[in-house]
């Protein structure tokens, strides 16, 4: 989906003299004219126009076809049974599978669709009399911190006919009591069977038997908190009777482990960005937006129409478009922030998670609705599931390839890419420049080298296991829950995740040197290629030692991305202090414009909060104090609606790169703030 470096990982040791100046001028010159015309293009063209996004990722899949040709034809070392043959022809496939997918997202991309018009003309198309909804939360061991937002952020609704139900597939009693506390529904059932479709399917059978069933079901996971206008902005677009389901982007409060061991969390985006705010708005508009579970609403007759949650995939979400769209129900997407959610906070958790998501869409591929099975699929449906199964059977396979494939070189002088630097810079690197900024225009600078190839190695490895897994032994696969709260306030160093990427690097170190420091090895004779083996190897180098640093997790602590300073009042022995508010926490607070020693006790007016906040001060410094809140229990769940049921969307919606230079400069630097 996103370009990659897609050759020369070795070259050959027969190449042309180092070019003259003027073919290598000229290619620069070629790689310079698609930089200028690129940074034209923001004022050129409208990114909601079709044609616009058709001319754009047009060029783009023509240098791409124009790249593969020219590795099809001039770069593939001669047919026959030698190592340097089966590397060399191994390497291009795998290279050419993942172009086709990449050719897809560009077709993908040239559309896009945002209905937020059509929910403000639609809204309240019901009347006076509200729709039923039921808004199932799904749980299966989650702690009562991370539960306890989701179902007061849930009672919060602004839409009044509405019932919270709490499906626990763990069978906790604290929970059943808590629901109880909360005046809401709780439900449990003997078996775990079906995992998480099990469990929504079990609260629908449930809900079938009430007097009055639901008109739409919700469903969120146990971590997800709906803003207030979720349920009415959603509703508005089942306006539609076609319309089966609705679903919305997910945003996480907190930032993923990328974002958070590199200290990125306020200037680049979770990993999950590009596809919710870009690739499913485009989705929509070829009508292929899909279900990604929570943060969606589906209508009751829909769902009793398909029998409920497809069981045969573990991604029973994507299942349930493809389930509805073959009864002719539609999905459509609607790219507003409606809800926010906790992230992985875990490097395990999170490779856990996308391993998951990668078996499923294996499972589904193999399943009654897979592209080639006999249903009543349309021909955009089978594309859709072929895209996605491109992208993770070819995307991570090719990453660990790049990392491998020149160990080939330094170590055994296997020629895999016949290239010289000229060609290279031609052919691959006009492609690249071209289709990296034409995805950052699209994007708003989300597509950001080198972090972009971490993110996709940290997974590399167990999503490729998940890869043939899925399509070759589909049936029996374990349902991997990802893990969310607990203990985070320890720096761990993921050992057994790093390791593959930390032999790696050692051994692409040792490559190089024994390449540049031994006459016995290839480097010395390998002419102008050498120069693109060793650009290659330093840039593996570079990323697999990002890749292990991001393995070092550091503490975590609650924070609140959509902190903004506001002026409060503070009331210590009854007398009223105005203070700025600089970061606030359910549990404490840091106020500036006033100091007082530890121990002090008073009250704080936090906006949208009733009464005063009852604090004492837990340290102090020249103009500054740390608070303990000691909120009661109505004061506290006003806090949760404040922090996640409200305002705008949280995370990075832009990138911007000086703010990201800055940032990693921080992290790994040793510049000292000015925060106390």
């Amino acid at each position: 989906m996103t370009a990659r470096w897609t050759g020369c990982a070795a070259c050959s040791t027969d190449m042309l003299p180092f070019p003259h100046l003027t073919e290598l001028g000229s290619a620069i010159v070629q790689v310079l004219l698609v930089i200028g015309i690129a940074g034209l293009l923001p004022v050129l063209m409208d990114k909601r126009r079709t044609l616009h996004r058709a001319l754009l990722l047009g060029v783009a899949a023509l240098l791409a076809l124009r790249y593969i040709w020219w590795r099809a034809t001039e770069t593939l070392a001669p047919a026959g049974l030698t190592l340097d043959a089966l590397a060399s022809w191994s390497l291009f496939g795998l290279e050419a599978l993942s172009m086709i997918g990449s050719l897809s997202a560009f077709l993908i991309l040239s559309r896009v669709s945002l209905r937020s018009a059509e929910a403000n003309s639609h809204a309240r198309w019901w009347g006076h009399e509200e729709p039923r909804v039921a808004i199932l939360i799904a749980t299966y061991n989650e702690d009562r911190d991370v539960l306890e937002r989701t179902i007061v952020g849930s009672k919060s609704l602004r839409h009044a006919n509405k019932e919270i139900v709490v499906c626990d597939d763990s069978r906790r009693d604290w929970l059943r009591d808590f629901c109880a506390e909360q005046g809401v529904r709780y439900l449990r059932r003997p078996d775990n069977k079906g995992q998480k479709a099990g469990n929504i399917n079990h609260a629908l059978d449930r809900l079938a038997e009430d007097a009055v069933p639901p008109d739409y079901i919700a469903v969120l996971d146990a971590d997800f908190v709906p803003h207030r206008g979720f349920i009415s902005r959603s509703l508005a677009l089942f306006h539609d009777p076609q319309v089966g389901l609705v679903q919305t982007p997910q945003h996480f409060f907190n930032p993923d482990p990328i974002q958070h061991n590199f200290g990125l969390g306020s200037s680049y985006p979770d990993e999950q960005r590009f596809f919710f705010d870009y690739m499913q708005p485009s989705r929509d508009g070829w009508g292929i937006s899909f279900c990604c579970g929570t943060s969606s609403i589906c209508r009751w007759q829909a769902l009793r129409d398909v029998g409920g949650f497809n069981t045969e995939s573990v991604t029973e979400d994507f299942m349930l478009t493809l389930v509805l769209q073959n009864k002719g129900w539609k999905t459509v997407y609607l790219a507003e922030p409606l809800t926010e959610g906790l992230a992985p906070e875990g490097l395990k958790e999170y490779v856990t998670q996308r391993a998951r998501w990668c078996l499923g869409l294996m499972q589904i591929a193999r399943s009654s609705m897979g592209p080639f099975a006999k249903n009543t699929l349309r021909l955009r449906d089978r594309w859709s599931v072929v895209d996605s199964v491109l992208y993770w059977s070819t995307t991570f396979p090719f990453r660990l390839a790049a990392i491998f494939f020149p160990l080939l070189y330094w170590f055994f002088n296997v020629t895999v890419v016949n290239a010289a630097l000229t060609d290279v810079i031609s052919y691959f690197a006009v492609y690249y420049a071209w289709v990296l900024m034409s995805l950052n225009l699209l994007s708003r600078g989300m597509v950001v080298p080198i972090l972009n190839d971490v993110s996709q190695l940290l997974g590399a490895i167990p999503i490729t296991r998940a890869v043939f897994a899925g399509l070759f032994r589909p049936h029996g696969q374990p349902f991997s829950v990802t893990a969310k709260g607990g203990d985070r306030s320890k720096v761990v160093i993921q050992w057994r995740l790093m390791m593959p990427f930390l032999i790696g690097f050692a051994l692409t170190l040792l490559g190089l040197c024994m390449g540049i420091f031994s006459d016995n090895f290839a480097f010395y004779d390998a002419g102008d290629g050498k120069w693109v083996i060793l650009f290659w190897t330093v840039y593996n180098l570079l990323v697999l030692a990002v890749t292990c640093l991001a393995c070092v997790e550091l503490p975590r602590r609650e924070i609140h991305v959509a902190d903004k300073p506001e002026m409060v009042a503070l009331q210590v022995d009854n007398t009223e202090f105005k203070v700025w508010i600089t970061s606030l926490t359910m549990d404490t607070v840091r106020v500036r414009g006033a100091a007082f020693p530890p121990q002090t006790r008073g009250a704080l007016a936090i906006p949208e909060v009733p009464g005063l906040v009852a604090m004492h001060v837990i340290s102090r410094g020249k103009d500054a104090m740390r608070l303990q809140l000691l909120p009661d229990p109505a004061q506290r769940d006003a806090l949760f609606v404040r922090f996640y049921a409200e305002g705008d969307e949280p995370g990075v919606g832009a990138v911007s790169a000086s703010a990201l230079i800055g940032d990693l400069m921080r992290r790994f630097l040793p510049i000292r703030s000015g925060r106390d």
